[in-house]
């Protein structure tokens, strides 16, 4: 269950200020406020700005800025750090943001590849493109990461968690990250934190196509087609990407080529209704087709035949509209996900069917006690339905009809800014669960700017929880597997606090972050079920992140983790390094026409479960560096040629037990834009 951020959509303006995803997010900063100032000597601000700059401090109304304006360049907004978006700068959660251009720069294809670089994550890949991919935040499980499409939770309701495999990049506008306890705003499965991908919006009183075409090693192929545009009082944005690869043999064993088929289709529409009330849809569409390789005794055999197909469908629609000229917004969401799977190997056909529905309703009062102090109040209240079938209940009768779940949720959140220094946030939530224990979750943050030293300090504290999985519950395939209902929800209990210092006029910034977290009711497969373990899961650890602004045209990125994940019993988690980082450098030429990227990525040894022998021993898996290099030239203004090398020292390693992964490939490709 999940608790979205619901923004209202700004209306009719003479610019527009930009809300991402669905027009959520509000780019602004406070240069617009100064100039807005100064150019209206004499005018009462209490009368101009309701009517013109009420949006900017991340509502819903029209936002008309004056000529000198207009060319300021935006400050970064975080859409995911509450209930309504606010200035990255003005977050106490510790948060990472990447951009649709940081993707294009250094060529990424899929989310997973991009999460790499941000501190705190471990990314897990079965294979090839198309395996199952995981994410890991601070040292948790896949399912306690929350995941978001242009807010729409996209993990399956039967596993509890999303499989990045398939989710391209190639129409994603920005990936925020939030590390920490997030329920309290989001609900179950936010236990470790948020990851929320925003799509590419549509343009207002313009048009822009976009084609792109590659080829490169393993057969692979990659074709794009994209349309944005709009008029006066709306606008949309339509895409499809088309993917596929002949892949590589994940197993040690035969010659097998394992395969990866992807076609990814996405719409958003934005229409205002009239001044004050607007309507934003989404919708995503996913078809996957994936080759695996059967596990014999624990090992990965080459298999000709086994595969996993994948259908996904997620969508969401919402109306906005503000009263008491813009000082009080609402918005009612209503969303929908369908996930289908289909599998073929070790077990024979398996499948499941994945259902999720999901109305909530809210209210955001915004009001100012002094000059230097401004408050707003969130309630909101939201109902959810989850449902999972087993697509072959033949092979199990225990395994028929349909299991379903329901949920109500209440939360509310203040946030608090003053003189423009100290910002707070506060939020608590109650999930009232007819199958498990309620669950009443609660989080704080705040940051503060320290005057003239370029320092900002941070921190947050929370609960989290984490929802038993319908198979968790109910079981699955192979029937030796039972499931538990008496199962309690995991709980997570989590602090950070860091500090970052800008040097040398904002050349250089480096952000530092130490997080302590305890997992309780942690849910352990035993003797062929489900149990909640006795005793904590302990993580603690640092998170570092550098920015490094040479010159104009050269930039490097890097990123360290250090973390310390132990199960209850004292055990060194799986699949979590302890060291772990990324250096990406970015070098732009020839009047910025040309771009030159190296980004490297570190994974330190970790433990892995070796399943050919029971009880499932530790084994270790090396340390691996892997390093990719890229270059694109915009030969005029609607052409532009790429390539990229992957792996360019032919790294061998492992990032789960007894699955290859890919050696040296190059790309190359060609994007037009008219």
């Amino acid at each position: 269950m999940t608790l979205r951020t619901v923004i209202p959509i700004p209306v009719r303006a003479r610019l527009r200020v930009r809300y991402l995803p669905d027009r959520f997010v509000v780019m602004y900063v406070r240069e617009c406020f100064k100039t807005f100032r100064a150019s209206s000597e004499g005018v009462s601000w209490m009368n101009y700005s309701k009517k013109q700059f009420f949006g900017l401090i991340g509502l819903s109304v029209a936002v008309a800025l004056p000529v000198e304006a207009q060319n300021l360049e935006l400050d970064e907004v975080l859409v995911s750090a509450g209930r309504v978006p606010v200035e990255s700068e003005k977050v106490g959660r510790a948060h990472t943001v990447i951009s649709g251009e940081e993707l294009e720069t250094s060529q990424i294809r899929y989310v997973a590849d991009a999460l790499r670089r941000v501190p705190g994550l471990a990314v897990s890949r079965s294979g090839s493109f198309g395996g199952l991919t995981q994410i890991r935040v601070r040292g948790s499980e896949g399912n306690h990461v929350l995941v978001l499409i242009d807010g729409v939770e996209v993990a399956s309701t039967s596993r509890g968690e999303y499989d990045f495999g398939g989710l391209q990049a190639a129409d994603i506008e920005r990936i925020e990250v939030l590390r920490g306890p997030q329920s309290a705003l989001y609900g179950s499965n936010a236990t470790s934190g948020v990851i929320h991908i925003i799509t590419k919006g549509g343009l207002r009183n313009d048009y822009r196509f976009t084609a792109q075409s590659e080829l490169g090693s393993d057969g692979t192929e990659l074709g794009r087609l994209g349309v944005q545009g709009g008029g006066e009082t709306f606008d949309f944005a339509l895409s499809g990407s088309y993917r596929k690869t002949d892949g590589f043999n994940i197993s040690s064993q035969g010659d097998e080529e394992d395969g990866d088929k992807n076609t990814t289709l996405n719409g958003k529409l934005n229409w205002d209704l009239s001044d004050d009330v607007s309507l934003d849809l989404n919708l995503r569409y996913v078809d996957r087709d994936s080759d695996t390789d059967n596990q014999s005794s624990g090992v990965v055999v080459d298999s000709v035949g086994s595969y996993v197909k994948t259908e996904e469908v997620y969508a969401g629609a919402g109306l906005n509209w503000a009263l008491l000229d813009g000082q009080f917004v609402q918005k009612t969401q209503a969303e929908f996900s369908e996930l289908k799977s289909r599998s073929s190997g070790s077990f024979g056909a398996y499948g499941n069917n994945d259902h999720r529905y999901h109305l909530s309703h809210q209210g955001t009062y915004f009001f100012d006690t002094s000059d230097d102090a401004k408050h707003s109040l969130t309630g909101a209240v939201e109902a959810e339905r989850e449902t999972y079938q087993n697509a072959f209940p033949t092979l199990n009768p225990s395994q028929r009809g349909t299991r379903e779940r329901d949920l109500l949720g209440y939360a509310a959140e203040y946030k608090g800014e003053f003189s423009e220094r100290l910002f707070v946030s506060t939020a608590v939530r109650h999930d009232d669960n007819d199958d498990f224990k309620d669950a009443t979750t609660y989080s704080a943050s705040a940051a503060y700017l320290w005057p003239d030293s370029g320092t900002r300090l941070h921190g947050s504290f929370g609960k989290g929880v984490t929802n038993p999985t319908f198979l968790e519950q109910f079981g699955f395939i192979p029937a030796t597997f039972t499931g538990n209902p008496n199962l309690k929800p995991e709980e997570n209990n989590g602090w950070d606090i860091g500090v970052e210092q800008a040097f040398m006029d904002d050349l250089l910034i480096v952000d530092l972050t130490y997080f302590n977290e305890r997992l309780e009711n942690e849910i352990k497969t035993q003797s062929n079920t489900a149990i909640n373990q006795d005793g904590t899961s302990d993580r603690e650890g640092a998170e570092l992140s550098v920015q490094l602004n040479l010159t104009d045209d050269l930039y490097v990125k890097g990123s360290y983790t250090y973390l310390e994940a132990f199960d209850p019993d004292g055990q060194e988690q799986v699949r979590r390094p302890m060291h772990s980082g990324a250096v990406n450098v970015a070098y732009s030429f020839d009047n910025r026409k040309g771009n030159f990227f190296v980004d490297t990525i570190f994974n330190g040894e970790m433990q892995d479960s070796d399943f050919r022998t029971f009880p499932y021993p530790r084994v270790s898996l090396d340390s691996y560096t892997v390093v990719n290099v890229g270059a694109d030239y915009q030969i005029n203004d609607q052409f532009q040629v790429y390539g990229r090398v992957e792996n360019l020292f032919n790294e061998e390693y492992e990032e789960v037990f007894g699955y290859n992964t890919q050696g040296i490939t190059s790309f190359v490709g060609v994007k037009a834009t008219f």
